[in-house]
């Protein structure tokens, strides 16, 4: 990217563009030639800069998906229903990754009272993700007791088969001859749909305040970031 365009987007994400725009052109000129000076002179802000932006942009999409982001399907939660900060996790059961985080979510909830967990369905890794997030579906319309257990209890079974679907399911007490697949089908075409605006293209995905997070998290990671959406 051009240093010229790279000087306009860091303006942009210290606020300075529409106090520039302001100005007249000779004022403007001059502006732009400092800021480009200055860049080259502290390349270490760029990336500062950028993640400011990004977290601008992030916190603009948060604030359109309103509270369909937050607002658990059915049973889909875990936590204090009432909490004050509201971590949202996208996952596939087929994701590794997201396997190693169950355990740290159950230490989050359990470390803070305060908090609640809402997990949105995003199968993408393979087919037998999208047979296990209808089944998942179906066992949050039984409720979150049922569903917690159907989703720890997948996770723990290994590779996600049909087979291991249904032990899940017959573990957590779920009927998958209910599933409401227009239901699930809409649900995950809205997660799809929501994932790709707030710019999370793979799993596990994070909401947690109005900020985005991507990957696996440690526990005192999460702690930090919850920490610092009830600061703001």
């Amino acid at each position: 990217m051009a240093l010229a365009a790279v000087a306009g987007m860091v303006a942009g994400a210290l606020g300075m563009t529409a106090w520039s725009a302001a100005r007249p052109v000779g004022d403007r000129a001059a502006i732009e030639r400092v800021v480009h000076d200055y860049l080259l002179d502290h390349p270490e802000i760029i990336p500062a800069a950028m993640q400011r932006l990004q977290d601008r942009e992030t916190s603009r999409a948060v604030a359109r998906a309103g509270d369909g982001l937050t607002r658990a399907y059915a049973g889909a939660w875990a936590g204090n229903p009432r909490g004050d900060v509201t971590v949202v996790e996208y996952y596939d059961y087929n994701c590794g990754y997201c396997r190693a985080v169950v355990p740290m979510l159950r230490q989050l909830v359990v470390s803070d009272p305060m908090v609640r967990v809402v997990f949105r369905e995003l199968p993408i890794l393979a087919p037998t993700s999208r047979t296990a997030a209808e089944a998942s579906l179906a066992a949050a319309r039984a409720g979150p007791v049922k569903f917690n257990r159907f989703h720890d209890a997948l996770y723990a079974g290994g590779r996600v088969t049909d087979a291991t679907i249904t032990a899940a399911a017959r573990t957590a007490g779920v009927d998958l001859s209910r599933v409401d697949k227009a239901g699930t089908a809409a649900e995950i075409r809205r997660n799809m749909d929501t994932a790709g605006k707030l710019g999370l293209t793979g799993t596990p995905g994070w909401i947690i305040g109005d900020r985005a997070f991507a990957g696996a998290m440690p526990l005192d990671e999460l702690k930090k970031a919850v920490a610092a959406a009830r600061a703001r």
